[in-house]
């Protein structure tokens, strides 16, 4: 007889693993289907050559075709165990208050609406800093929201380069914090500490000290029985009579298709891999609002502000990712258009050699090289609307190897994105000239490493595909718990409130 599971959890990501938290716990029999494989952990993750875009982890398989807003006509996807955690500088950091509120200069029309306040969600960003480690302070950023307690860990030593844009900002009246990050500073947890490398975003940590999900969530539930299955491509979700009976799958090790069967299934495979399955599986005849699943994509109106500064702002090659700036957050007195919330400017550490030579001609690649270590950073991230016409389909007259058709993306910045983004842009180089750069350089982003929306929850079943507790209209026992339950996008990094709102639905799901 086939294995019916209590809960298959379809992506490792923050969505997928954190739900799988509370399912765990419950006592649930889960099984986890992940794309990817387990990322090998050693001193080949401190190599030049290890950021993630220049390793097999970024996979143009399958490759997506982007018709508009992309670097190039395809991008490709992270597939591995942990999902993009395993990679990203561990910044987590709460949504403000008011980003649950509906705000008119965001929404316009869209019908956007976080059917729930910010203070249902705390215990839960409290319960996901605590599961991350997350390390930080309270009361230095003037638009934080209440915490019912303190951060897990205290923050590591500020950098020198940390240190200066921190007081360069502070000369200019600004309220520089310490961003809230998910790494172990502590040698007496069992693990090792962070020694400050320059490895850290964008790579795999080589000592294990980054607590991205394989490496601080997921080995203590595989202890308390989930079981998880690298290598796992899904292609069809097999529903009946308004139920998700079973899902389909293939194994990449062995070529072998599968169905495997589950009371409850939970989609997490990321703002664009989780309308694809949706898409592909046709489940949008099913759901009241089907005509908007895979709508209002959003990524944030993001540029980084290089600094150029005379002498290397980082010649002890410290850890410098460190400092956050959201006087801007809410809009200023200073500034008229647009009016409204604005976003946040963090700190970003000098990119590494080898992706500098990676983007660039060959000829020039090599020649700029050395000169990286004259640079210093700053991530401006503008909130962006949520647009309809942003959006990704389906395309089957193309497939796979795996028999799944090809998904298109369509994206454009409205003009209030690209206002608040210039704003930002104009005082991160402020930022900068004050902390001893003459000159700066802009570099527009146009990745979608923040991807949120496509498949947005709410409480009018009209303008959301998933109820309150991101169930799929129409669908009894599927959810969706990823970044694309997101109905805007706020101007900061997603992966805590993603996280938060996963535990709070998967707690719903094992005890509802």
């Amino acid at each position: 007889m086939t294995k019916v599971w209590d809960a298959v959890v379809i992506g490792s990501g923050f969505g997928g693993t954190m739900a799988a938290v509370e399912l765990v716990r419950a006592g649930l029999d889960v099984l986890m289907l992940e794309r990817g494989d387990w990322v090998e952990r050693g001193p080949d993750n401190w190599d030049a050559t290890a950021s993630v875009d220049l390793t097999s982890w970024f996979t143009g398989e399958p490759p997506y075709r982007v018709v508009a807003g992309g670097n190039g006509p395809t991008v490709g996807s992270y597939s591995c165990v942990g999902g993009p955690s395993v990679f990203y500088g561990g910044v987590s950091v709460r949504f403000r208050a008011e980003d649950f509120v509906t705000d008119p200069e965001i929404v316009g029309d869209s019908g956007a609406a976080w059917p729930y306040d910010y203070e249902e969600l705390e215990p839960w960003y409290a319960r996901a800093e605590a599961l991350l480690g997350v390390a930080g302070t309270i009361d230095e950023d003037p638009t934080e929201p209440r915490h019912s307690g303190p951060y897990p860990s205290e923050p590591g030593v500020l950098s020198d380069a940390s240190a200066r844009i921190a007081a360069a900002a502070r000369s200019l009246g600004l309220s520089p914090f310490r961003l809230p990050l998910a790494i172990n500073y502590s040698p007496d947890k069992g693990r090792a500490a962070c020694v400050g490398c320059t490895t850290c975003d964008t790579f795999a940590c080589a000592i294990g000290a980054k607590n991205d999900l394989a490496t601080a969530v997921l080995p203590s539930l595989r202890a308390r029985g989930l079981e998880i299955r690298p290598n796992t491509v899904v292609t069809n979700l097999l529903v009946r009579d308004g139920h998700c009976e079973a899902v389909d799958c293939y194994d990449k090790g062995s070529g072998h298709r599968e169905r495997v069967r589950a009371t409850t299934v939970v989609l997490s495979a990321g703002a664009l891999g989780t309308p694809h399955v949706l898409l592909a599986s046709e489940l949008d005849a099913q759901n009241p609002a089907g005509h908007l699943l895979g709508r209002h994509l959003m990524r944030h109106c993001n540029a980084i502000v290089f600094g150029v500064f005379p002498s290397r702002p980082n010649p002890r090659r410290q850890f410098h990712k460190q400092i956050g700036i959201h006087d801007f957050y809410f809009g200023h007195q200073e500034v008229r258009e647009p009016a409204g919330k604005l976003g946040s400017i963090q700190q970003l550490s000098t990119p590494p050699v080898g992706l500098i030579r990676d983007d660039l001609p060959q000829v020039v690649g090599p020649l700029i090289g050395p000169a990286v270590d004259h640079l210093t950073g700053l991530l401006v991230m503008a909130e962006d609307q949520p647009q309809p016409g942003n959006h990704v389909r389906i395309d089957w007259r193309v497939r796979d190897r795996y028999g799944l058709p090809q998904l298109n993306i369509e994206h454009h910045y409205s003009q209030r994105d690209q206002l608040a983004r210039k704003v930002l842009v104009r005082h991160s180089k402020r930022i900068l000239r004050r902390a001893g750069a003459p000159a700066s350089y802009v570099h527009r982003i146009k990745s979608f490493s923040h991807a949120v929306g496509t498949v947005r929850f709410g409480s009018d079943p009209a303008t959301s595909v998933l109820d309150e507790n991101c169930r799929f209209r129409g669908i009894a026992n599927l959810h969706v718990i990823d970044a694309s339950f997101m109905p805007t996008s706020a101007g900061l990094n997603p992966s805590l409130t993603i996280s938060a709102n996963a535990l709070r639905v998967g707690h719903a799901i094992a005890h509802g």
